[in-house]
């Protein structure tokens, strides 16, 4: 574990905000395909070991199997390929990496999901598919279901996304569209032997969630879809609803085929937390761990943990760190730039005020916050007095979902390039106390 600065080291409010950065990445490494996937490979088969994925962390999954694969089993082959965002790739030797568009799907999601399902397709009992399935897969790896186009679901996705669902309804809905996805993928790689490598970005890890299952079926039925529509008043072509009325193939969990197939969870949100609170303990500071599954409306939510953290400065006589993960939404009113982390860090620091002692950060531990080029962002207590004199109003930037920007102009931005692993978003509030 690497090991932050003794808290009462530091002094001056630029030590604070490093260290909340450093925090960060220490959770992030904790996370990440390089430390996970060596010591938990299968068992070569007889016959052919195919490798398919997809997700944000899917190229760095690859990266990793190939390199224990080859030195566990020299003589064992591997061949297949795996799709990941544009920026994200990984090199490999055996397996192909391919990049497609997120969070809007693209030809090349498509034709990733094609090249995965032929694949599969033939392949016999003596044979393994070895599944790299992390968050971000549901758009990276898109397949209209038979009668459906590239374009319908893009328009779904986009009015899923700008609505305020939480993840797990927004996949119900994806995965009654698709060809692959609720766990189509390995009923057409059947009997072969599935085992499927996941990265936990969603709430509560359920396998059956994560990039909308290509390989896990789930209980969830295209009524089930047709509610969320409905609860959401998202309008969809007639073609659409046609097909959601009448589709009704869905594998089931309790099919014999996928009794031999076996889901593996490397990593999840709350392994990045424990990371989080283990190295901030040894630093000598109190943690106070609110989940690993928050949801709800971004800004409402940084706006609740604003008030949280100033109840408990007054409550306190010696620093606190406030640990959170989850998935937020956001619902789209405005035309500004932001990601759901900025937009919780810009409720949270408009609800502080400057309070005295208090510092906040929140990043998509992806390092893309959104479709933004930044991770999220940080702020020290001192940043409302130079809000103030740059002119800058918290709550337009709010009311125009363009948190971004107003974390740009204080030059607040984290930007880390692709951390090439996904368990969602991290968030932390350093509090100090205050003289009484």
């Amino acid at each position: 574990m690497n090991r932050l600065p003794e808290l009462s080291t530091l002094k001056r409010p630029h030590d604070f905000t490093a260290w909340l950065r450093a925090l960060a990445d220490v959770a992030i490494a904790s996370v990440h395909p390089d430390t996970l996937l060596p010591a938990r490979l299968p068992e070569p088969p007889s016959g052919r070991t195919v490798v398919i994925g997809a997700g944000k962390a899917a190229a760095a999954m690859a990266a990793a199997l190939e390199k224990a694969w080859s030195a566990n089993y020299p003589d064992a082959d591997l061949e297949g390929l795996v799709v990941t965002r544009y920026g994200h790739g990984a090199q490999c030797e055996m397996i192909d990496v391919l990049e497609a568009a997120h969070p809007m799907p693209d030809n090349m999601g498509e034709v990733a999901a094609r090249r995965m399902l032929a694949a599969v397709t033939e392949l016999g009992q003596s044979d393994l598919v070895i599944a790299l399935i992390s968050g971000g897969g549901s758009a990276l790896m898109t397949l209209p279901a038979a009668g459906l186009t590239l374009a319908q679901k893009q328009s779904v996705n986009k009015a899923l996304l700008r609505c305020g669902a939480p993840i797990r309804e927004i996949n119900t809905v994806r995965r009654h569209l698709s060809a692959i996805k609720g766990g189509r993928l390995a009923a057409a790689a059947h009997p072969a032997q599935v085992v499927t490598y996941l990265i936990s970005d969603v709430p509560g890890d359920d396998p059956t969630l994560i990039a909308s299952g290509p390989t896990l079926p789930d209980d969830s039925t295209p009524r089930d879809a047709l509610e969320i529509l409905r609860r959401y008043n998202l309008e969809i072509d007639q073609s659409l609803r046609a097909h959601l009325q009448r589709e009704g193939s869905t594998p089931h969990p309790e099919d014999p085929a996928f009794a031999r197939d076996t889901p593996v969870m490397l990593a999840k949100a709350s392994d990045a937390l424990e990371a989080a609170r283990s190295a901030a303990v040894a630093a000598g500071i109190k943690v106070r761990v609110l989940g690993d599954n928050l949801e709800g409306e971004a800004r409402t939510l940084g706006a609740e943990h604003g008030l949280l953290a100033l109840a408990a400065q007054r409550d306190s006589r010696e620093p606190l760190l406030i640990l959170s993960g989850g998935e937020t939404s956001v619902t789209v009113t405005g035309n500004g730039r932001g990601g759901r982390n900025v937009e919780y860090l810009l409720g949270l620091f408009s609800t502080l005020a400057g309070a005295e002692g208090i510092y906040g950060l929140a990043v998509d531990t992806d390092g893309i916050d959104g479709s933004e080029d930044n991770a999220g962002a940080l702020f020290a207590p001192g940043d409302w007095t130079r809000m103030q004199t740059q002119g800058l109003d918290p709550a337009a930037y709010l009311a125009n979902n363009d948190a971004y920007s107003f974390f740009a102009e204080l030059e607040n931005l984290i930007i880390t390039g692709p951390t090439r692993t996904n368990v969602n978003d991290f968030r932390a509030i350093l509090i100090l106390p205050t003289a009484k």
